[in-house]
């Protein structure tokens, strides 16, 4: 027996013993297990004191490693076995999906991954539901290496993912992997906890002699050149092999298992300051996702300071008033509760309470959980036992390995996928013929969001940086920040001067709100907007029908009688009316009737066009005010609406909804508190687009010239001159009348373009600062350049395209879905983004092919059946060939897909991603026409291209893409 040094974890697997702060006792020289041990606790109560001294100060986690063969088919079955095994995180190897994405693969778990190769390689990590939201960064290295960060309870934990090459794989590549994870080490910060999971495929052996620093002495078997590589890793990172520190038996510590030879190749490594946070670490049998390879699960506890969650926000699932049933009762009880009469109180209190708590009671409140994975809900209790016996037959024959066993466990390996495909088939069969009816198509684009949020890495930011630079963790630092910014925006104005001179205030009578006006109002909300502090919907008051009409009209006529509105109702009501009293200027074109961005875009265009036929210089300032919104002086906006000629009362009326007004904000860690709002326009409100054009109206009145050298878009203002001179002396003009008013020119967003300059035709200043001289704009959204061309335009509406069809691909992708549907979601979200202001662009032939050619790309999907009903034959070396004529389809005509055998009433889908307009369907040495294939093309006619000519031996239908 002798003393050694503390340097390693206790095995804590040995009730009511803790270790001293002196040293320990080895006993392996003594025969026994090794462990460090100290002093017996006195019964135990000191023990206790100390769990009780940390209740609620700590996290405990359960972090694992497998290499799991393959993803394919196996993500609800890996789910299960982490729900079963209580595990956290794990880290998977070899997944072999191609593409970089997030994906639920049921349980509440996520999978994060990454791979360039469906056939080899591939990395992930897979969180716990409530993990999920905690991830701040997620960085894909390469196939064989990502990592992930974490924030939980304030400590920040990475966790990194990592495949080494076999040990049969090139030096090069071995030292590329390597070099990759030193990347990802040197990348974090000392002060973060680092967790390493990985398959090294290397053995580091068993015993520790002359690196007792970095791993304990319970490895497997002999060192091999790969395992010197993990020490020198850990020696060269400062961390510590945690397999190798806990005495197990070695069916517990091999994570190999195959033709007879059992290894560890697979390790959990940590920082070595991190290592007392390591209770027990473990290989866990008995399990058959893998058939190879074992889990490693290591028990690690974060001290933290727990932080207070806030409370889950539940509503009134005033969405169900969609249907007919829930609305007529939600009528009667409304009825029933204002004791049987119809009329509602003339009271607002009284009224919004009796609404709000009739709703709760008939529509129900939401549990503020999160709602049923939609991904995995065809996991039913059949394929759960057909998975339960599986794995008892893999324990089974890991501890027999006989002939009778092994071909027990194939079986029923075999079945399970059988009967997975069978439970998913039907399950998604269901949910896709709901989806072809009128009523499923309402549910199609929430299903769209839900697969592409559920692909996103950060779903939501929970931290947020402060003044100088720290990340702030805790809820509350969080909100306080939040809070702090936007009560400092929102209560500071900039510097102006003090008008003197008074405007005379319209003393009118103001009619009173007619029936009719609130009926066109309310016919005009959209339904399904988010509800306001009062927690009332536009949807109550529709469904409550002339009894709203009624009350709503009364209750707007006293407003504007009282001139005092109820505290917790801001919602604007006399946008209308004001419109019809006020003249803006024809100058403005944001949120005006029968105008739009695409007006303003046209008329700059048309104009830089005029001076690029005539080769003469066009100068252009876009100007940018900063805050503009937020930093208005309440005191212009009243003068600027008494002298725009808004009567008085209605200025009252608004002076009072901006009189004590309070917010808060929302954000992903919750609410914060209230505080005054001072300056600025409401956020969010109807009526702030035309108070904010009032004021722009009345402080542009004596600079602003006609349209359209000078064009308003709310706040983004673009001044446009003949001579560079002339439009150093609008802008100046308008600096001074906006900024003496309280409004602020940003001198950092502000910009000058020239169109046909001349060489040597400098830049514009702004009080003798230059202005930054750009080539090209983006007004509006849509790009301009100095030149006149559109060709970057083009590119980037390409872009747009695209980033629109990646939001809805789950849906698109997805070939069990018909074309119809497809095409609906296509020309509502993929195809106007694509098309934005091209209205205003003339394209030339190449450019429209761009457009076309991307089109063509996201829509290409083809469907080739043999169908049984006319032929029972097979179709043998069936080729499809992709190009821009029938008349040269030959050689130089890209062959695509090649069908080697397809049966009768088969079909084989194919996603095109090559140039062409037309489909041709070759079978090799047949020479008469056969009726024996089925083509679809999928979402390629539309009102802007024809229907492919389809050819099978012979032309098919073009008006329905199909023949016989």
């Amino acid at each position: 027996m002798r003393i050694v040094s503390t340097n390693f974890i206790p095995d804590r697997s040995r009730p009511g013993l803790t270790t001293t702060a002196i040293g320990a006792i080895d006993l392996q020289g003594a025969g026994g297990n090794w462990a460090t041990v100290g002093r017996r606790s006195r019964g135990g109560r000191r023990v206790r004191r100390q769990r009780e001294k940390r209740k609620g100060k700590s996290v405990g986690l359960r972090i694992g490693t497998l290499n799991v063969g393959t993803m394919t088919g196996k993500g609800r079955e890996l789910a299960d076995m982490m729900e079963r095994r209580k595990v956290d995180i794990l880290c998977v190897q070899e997944t072999r999906w191609k593409g970089s994405k997030a994906r639920s693969i049921g349980a509440g778990f996520k999978l994060f991954y990454y791979g360039v190769d469906s056939k080899r390689n591939g990395v992930g990590v897979v969180l716990k539901e409530e993990f999920v939201r905690n991830v701040l960064e997620v960085k894909r290295v390469s196939d064989r290496v990502m990592s992930l960060k974490l924030e939980i309870e304030g400590v920040m934990l990475n966790v990194v993912s990592g495949y080494a090459p076999q040990v049969g794989c090139e030096l090069e590549e071995k030292e590329r992997f390597w070099s990759e994870l030193d990347e990802v080490m040197e990348s974090i910060p000392t002060g973060e906890r680092v967790v390493i999971g990985a398959d090294f495929n290397g053995h580091v052996g068993e015993g520790n002699t002359g690196d007792e620093e970095v791993m304990g002495k319970f490895g497997v078997k002999e060192r091999n050149l790969e395992g010197q590589m993990v020490v020198d890793f850990a020696k060269r990172m400062d961390m510590g092999v945690v397999n190798t520190y806990f005495q197990k038996r070695e069916e517990h510590r091999v994570t190999y298992k195959s033709g007879g030879r059992s290894t560890q190749v697979d390790y959990i490594l940590c920082r070595r300051g991190n290592l007392k946070e390591i209770s027990d670490c473990k290989v866990v049998v008995g399990e058959s996702v893998a058939r190879q390879h074992r889990m490693v699960v290591c028990r690690m506890t974060l001290m933290v300071c727990k932080k207070k969650r806030s409370e889950i926000e539940k509503k009134t699932k005033w969405w169900k008033q969609k249907k007919e049933e829930c609305c007529e009762e939600f009528r009667q009880k409304l009825r029933q509760a204002l004791g049987g009469q119809v009329v509602l109180p003339d009271d607002w209190e009284t009224t919004a309470e009796v609404i709000r708590e009739t709703g709760r009671k008939v529509l129900g409140v939401s549990s503020g959980r999160r709602k049923e994975d939609k991904e995995t809900w065809w996991w039913n209790e059949e394929v759960q036992d057909s998975i339960q016996r599986k794995r008892l037959a893999k324990k089974k024959w890991d501890m027999d390995r006989t002939e009778e066993n092994r071909q027990e466990y194939k079986e029923l390996q075999r079945r399970v996928k059988r009967e997975v495909s069978k439970a998913k088939q039907k399950a998604y069969d269901e949910l896709y013929t709901r989806l072809d009816t009128r009523e499923g198509e309402k549910d199609l684009y929430r299903l769209a969001r839900q697969r592409d949020r559920d692909g996103k890495d950060v779903q939501q930011v929970r931290v947020i940086k402060d003044r100088d630079g720290r990340v702030l963790t805790s809820e509350e630092s969080v909100q306080r920040r939040w809070k702090e910014y936007f009560e400092e925006l929102m209560n500071e104005e900039n510097e102006r001067e003090k008008r003197v001179e008074g405007v005379n205030s319209v003393e009118q009578k103001v009619d009173k709100i007619r029936k009719d006006e609130v009926r066109k109002a309310l016919k005009r909300m959209k339904s399904g907007k988010a509800v306001g502090p009062d927690d009332i919907p536009v949807e109550v008051w529709k469904c409550l029908g002339e009894a709203a009409v009624e009350f709503l009209a009364s209750l707007f006529n006293r407003v504007l009688e009282s001139e005092r509105m109820p505290e917790e109702w801001r919602r604007s009501v006399i946008a209308a009316r004001l419109r019809k009293v006020v003249e803006i200027c024809e100058q403005q074109y944001g949120f005006m009737p029968r105008k739009s961005t695409t007006d303003a875009i046209f008329a700059l265009r048309i104009l830089m066009e005029k001076y690029r036929d005539g080769q003469r210089e066009l100068h252009c300032v876009f100007v940018d005010l900063e805050k503009a919104y937020d930093r208005v002086p309440r005191e212009e906006l009243w003068y600027c609406m008494r002298k725009s000629g808004v009567a008085e009362k209605y200025v009252r009326v608004v002076q009072d909804m901006y009189e004590r007004s309070r917010t808060v904000v929302r954000c992903a860690v919750g609410q914060t508190e209230e505080f005054n709002v001072e300056v600025g326009l409401h956020q969010g409100s109807a009526l702030s687009p035309f108070l904010f054009a009032i004021v722009m109206d009345q402080l542009s009145e004596e600079v602003r010239q006609e349209s359209p050298w000078t064009m308003m878009f709310a706040d983004d203002i673009v001044i446009c001159s003949e001579s560079r001179e002339q439009v150093e002396e609008n802008l100046e003009r308008w600096r001074f009348a906006l900024e003496r008013r309280g409004m602020k020119v940003s001198r950092s967003k502000t910009e000058y373009m020239c169109v046909n300059e001349r060489e040597g035709s400098g830049t514009v200043r702004l009080q003798g600062e230059e202005v930054k001289k750009v080539q090209e704009f983006k007004y509006l959204g849509s790009t301009v350049q100095s030149n006149g061309e559109c060709g970057k335009e083009v590119k980037k509406r390409v872009q747009a395209g695209w980033n629109g069809w990646r939001k809805v691909s789950g849906v698109l992708c997805d070939q069990k879905i018909s074309a119809r549907i497809k095409g609906k979601v296509y020309r509502t979200v993929v195809r106007p983004a694509m098309l934005y202001g091209l209205e205003t662009v003339s394209l030339r032939k190449r450019q429209e092919s761009e457009l076309e050619v991307a089109e063509l790309k996201m829509l290409s999907n083809v469907i080739i059946t043999n169908r049984g009903d006319c032929c029972p034959e097979r179709i043998n070396g069936a080729e499809i060939h992709i190009g821009n004529s029938l008349i040269n389809n030959r050689n130089n005509n890209p062959r695509c897909i090649v069908i080697p055998s397809m049966p009768a009433g088969a079909s084989v889908n194919y996603t095109c991603h090559m140039q062409g307009h037309h489909v041709n369907v070759i079978i090799p040495n047949v020479i008469q026409i056969l009726p024996l294939c089925e083509v679809e093309v999928y979402g390629v006619a539309d009102q802007i291209y024809q229907y492919p000519v389809i050819k099978i031996s012979g032309l098919l239908d073009k008006g329905t893409g199909t023949g016989n």
